[in-house]
């Protein structure tokens, strides 16, 4: 089998699509295989490389069932429980913290202020 074409960014033929593009049509690959390859040049670094896929061959996106609506409400509903203090946050727990806001940066105590 022969290596993929490769088109320059924005000069991809019709027909040819990305992941995100298939999703906007309400569309996915279904299967099918990497078609072509676009390529914006850098630089300083190696090209931006986008997997494109054939439209024709595109399947619809499958519709959400009441099974997966909860699953998807369970996960982000778990995203937002603190593990150190198990509270929820009202928020998405950011990543790079690990924990809620308040457990990241405690409030130091109120020192005792002699007069």
């Amino acid at each position: 089998m022969g290596a993929l074409p490769v088109f320059r960014w924005h000069l991809a033929p019709d027909g040819f699509a990305t992941r995100r593009q298939l999703r906007a049509q309400g569309l996915r690959p279904g299967g099918q295989g990497v078609a072509a390859t676009l390529e914006r040049p850098r630089r300083r670094r190696g090209p931006l490389v986008a997997y494109l896929y054939r439209i024709d061959q595109a399947k619809p996106v499958r519709p959400m069932t009441p099974a997966r609506w909860a699953a998807l409400a369970k996960a982000n509903r778990a995203r937002r429980i603190c593990p150190t203090c198990r509270r929820d946050a009202g928020y998405v727990i950011p990543p790079s913290l690990g924990m809620c806001t308040p457990c990241a940066f405690p409030e130091p105590s109120q020192a005792v202020r002699s007069a």
